[in-house]
């Protein structure tokens, strides 16, 4: 099937051509176009990493300054899910080789151009990450080292990123290379990939311990982040100046919430608070021409950003299914998503509300997206 074929030519006439579902599309795109960049020259076979960024129209890596183990750990997870478990062991040889800490334990952020370590605070964004990936990589590959890296992770994460100020189930979101001084208390984001990650080792390995973290987990962001008025989870706790609603991020809790079905989203209350998150975040924050999602609104549902990134795109649509908004509808905003943010080569990053192109660049983050919203689509 031509790459041309999947990208540019109508959803309508893609599937009359190739007998494929508006979500199936989606998929052939993605392993025909998007897997393919980061094999070859999205990929840096001399450090054997993923480069931060390629351009759109060649797929040159922009110049390197810097490798990130969030990059790395997304990129592990990609591969581990499409079945190339080749790659994806190579990425998680890399992943332990580069950014593992062996002396403060815990992993590095990044790295710079030649694999020295660089950001070295420890970021809880980028350890739940890795809990994710190697996960995935484990259930698929059995590798007994990913097991084990895991079980280890999870644990260094509970006991050297507890908030002692507050609630330790909160976790703080940033610290210093030694975890001796907090950098950044406790933020949605990161709490929010915990609880994937959590999700997605609970499913590899069958331990409750899991289901207890989450539990804790899920109660402490019930109690700290929820606008009551809109059910919305913001991004700093509530109270905290300079406050926001994301869109994007309602629709990624709606679906781990409502699509793992797990107790612990019920007990902490938010299916029912996230259930009006997801319609606040429709009503205001996408916008009726393009079906473009929004960055941010504030607590009343006004726009503060305009800004549509393709990630929040990606969770709208993975939430309308979780929703069981199907059929026409979906396939429309299916349309409306392919038409305006993928082409022959990729996709687009940012878009303003105009159509602009704000980011051309495509990162290696950004497959995980694609890769975790085409799976929930009907097939």
């Amino acid at each position: 099937m031509q790459q041309q074929q999947l990208s540019d030519a109508s959803l309508a006439e893609t599937m009359q051509t190739t007998n494929l579902s508006p979500g199936g599309v989606l998929r052939a795109h993605f392993s025909s176009v998007v897997l393919p960049v980061w094999r070859a020259a999205g990929f840096n076979s001399a450090l054997r990493l993923p480069f931060e960024a390629v351009a759109p129209n060649n797929h040159a890596p922009l110049p390197p300054k810097r490798y990130r183990a969030m990059a790395c750990a997304r990129q592990l997870f990609v591969f581990a899910d499409a079945g190339d478990l080749a790659h994806a062991a190579t990425l998680f040889a890399s992943l332990r080789h580069y950014f593992l800490d062996s002396r403060n334990g815990g992993w590095f952020y990044s790295v710079d151009a030649h694999g020295v370590p660089l950001e070295r605070q420890k970021d809880l964004y980028t350890h739940a990450f890795v809990v994710f990936a190697c996960a995935h990589y484990a259930k698929q590959s059995g590798d007994a080292d990913a097991f084990a890296l895991l079980d280890e992770t999870s644990r260094l994460i509970e006991t050297r990123f507890a908030n002692r100020d507050t609630r330790s189930e909160l976790l703080n979101a940033a610290l210093d290379e030694d975890f001796g001084a907090i950098r950044e208390g406790p933020l949605q984001n990161p709490l929010m990939h915990l609880a994937e990650a959590w999700l997605a080792v609970r499913d590899a390995t069958g331990d409750r311990a899991f289901d207890t973290r989450l539990e804790a987990l899920t109660q402490a962001v019930a109690e700290t982040f929820v606008d009551e008025e809109s059910g919305c989870i913001a991004e700093l706790p509530m109270g905290a100046a300079g406050n926001r609603l994301e869109p994007g991020h309602q629709f990624e809790w709606y679906f781990l919430a409502l699509g793992s079905a797990h107790d612990a989203f019920e007990a902490a209350g938010l299916n029912t608070r996230l259930a009006c998150a997801f319609d606040f975040a429709q009503r205001h924050g996408v916008d009726g021409k393009t079906g473009g999602v929004c960055a941010a609104l504030d607590k009343k549902g006004l726009v503060i950003d305009s800004t549509q990134r393709i990630w929040a795109q990606t969770e709208y649509l993975r939430a309308m299914a979780t929703r069981g908004i199907v059929g026409d509808k979906l396939g429309a905003q299916i349309e409306r998503f392919r038409a305006r943010f993928l082409h022959a080569k990729g996709w687009v990053e940012y878009r303003a509300l105009d159509g602009k192109i704000t980011r051309a660049e495509m990162p290696s983050t950004t497959p995980y997206h694609l890769a975790t919203a085409y799976a929930a689509l009907p097939t």
